[in-house]
């Protein structure tokens, strides 16, 4: 080889060199997937992954205790059905007394709409053509203050009760310069006019509060409206009381048109606030005995995250995950939602992912199932407490992982 070529040999060599790592990369140096997610979790964000075995996929942080906001619902919706079953349906009772006073007695329905007590009203009307008062017993819960609940005029901080009509909430609007319901399904009671007129209502909703037996009071004028358009004629006055069992007629055990796994599908569509912390109350009724607390609702829920869950690290301040109070690692979220796959289909549905949602100010959470093509479901959690990142990428994220791994 003549010094010419040979340089010209070396030359070809040396480039081949400097080009193998760009046409021909082994497979164990080939990109891991998950190094792009890694790089958009923050440092009080927790992720994770997990196969229908339960074997952990990815984890970040996975750990750390950090707010869940309204994913907690699924925890809370699983306690639920673990005391009451899928199947409970609540109860409102109609009692009669020997001066012929109508006694209501709540037992914390958290779907007493409307709609449901034209019904009851209608039963009740059948068995009674008339009555003197109406009597109000919302004993079978006490006062509940939820933490993180404000006085403010959003659902979400409507309050608990045992005797609770339309979420404790009215709503309304202006036409011709006078108030009027906003759902046709709903009168505008006089009992609801003066109180939104003393809030300098205009229009939209008004929330009614524990003060002074109010929400509780509007339960009752609203059932006496639906039992006069039923045809029972009375109820002069309504008022606050007690169902006597011993002397007292039961005159309707009414059960609700909705079992438990139905309120708690429009729990977890809705993320209604109200509906959780009414079926926290009534889970700590079962295993505890009336009166309905949040205090045993949450020694409920406890127990059984310790217990059955094998949860240890997670703190909860109430049901519906309005608190900040609260907190749970992404990996027992993974445990809940694990115990939760058989319900999975109560979640709101996108595509592929079976998800609940959560938010607070600087707080944005998602957890729930990827299913793969295949139709394995895939548990996950997002649990992003670092304000500006984006929950909902890191799903969309981890689906797209699913996809290479199906």
């Amino acid at each position: 080889m003549t010094p010419s070529s040979f340089r010209k040999t070396g030359a070809a060599v040396f480039l081949l060199i400097l080009l193998l790592p760009m046409i021909w990369t082994p497979r164990s140096a080939a990109a891991d997937p998950f190094d792009a997610l890694r790089n958009r979790i923050g440092p009080r964000d927790g992720v994770l992954l997990s196969d229908e075995e339960g074997t952990v996929v990815f984890s970040q942080n996975g750990d750390r205790p950090l707010i869940p906001a309204s994913t907690l619902k699924i925890f809370t919706a699983l306690t639920a059905l673990h005391y009451l079953g899928s199947d409970h349906r609540f109860v409102t009772e109609v009692y009669m007394d020997e001066d012929r006073n109508l006694k209501i007695k709540g037992y914390g329905d958290p779907l007493l709409i409307s709609e449901v007590i034209a019904d009851l009203a209608r039963q009740v009307a059948v068995k009674t053509a008339g009555y003197r008062d109406l009597v109000l017993d919302g004993s079978h819960f006490a006062p509940i203050v939820i933490p993180g609940v404000t006085s403010t005029l959003n659902p979400y901080d409507a309050p608990n009760g045992a005797l609770c009509a339309n979420f404790n909430t009215v709503c309304f609007r202006q036409a011709n310069g006078r108030l009027v319901s906003a759902e046709p399904q709903t009168p505008l009671l006089d009992f609801a006019v003066q109180r939104i007129k003393s809030r300098g209502g205009k229009g939209g909703r008004i929330i009614l509060s524990q003060e002074a037996d109010e929400a509780t009071l509007y339960a009752g004028h609203l059932i006496r409206h639906f039992l006069k358009a039923a045809g029972a004629k009375g109820g002069e006055t309504v008022r606050i009381g007690r169902v006597d069992p011993k002397a007292d007629r039961l005159v309707l055990r009414y059960q609700s048109p909705f079992t438990l796994a139905e309120i708690l599908s429009k729990l977890l569509e809705h993320s209604n606030n109200f509906i959780a912390n009414q079926v926290l109350a009534a889970a700590g009724v079962a295993a505890y005995g009336p009166p309905g607390t949040l205090e045993k609702g949450l020694r409920a829920s406890r127990q059984y995250g310790r217990e059955v869950l094998n949860l240890e690290g997670f703190q909860l301040a109430e049901g519906s995950g309005i608190s900040r109070a609260n907190r749970i690692s992404a990996h027992e979220m993974g445990r809940v939602l694990a115990a939760f796959a058989p319900h999975f289909r109560l979640m709101r549905r996108e595509g592929n992912l079976y998800f609940k949602t959560g938010t607070l100010s600087g707080i944005n959470t998602l957890a729930g199932y990827i299913v793969s093509k295949g139709g394995a479901r895939y548990p996950f959690a997002a649990l992003v407490n670092t304000p500006g990142r984006s929950a909902r990428r890191l799903a969309a994220a981890l689906a797209e992982i699913v996809d290479i791994l199906d």
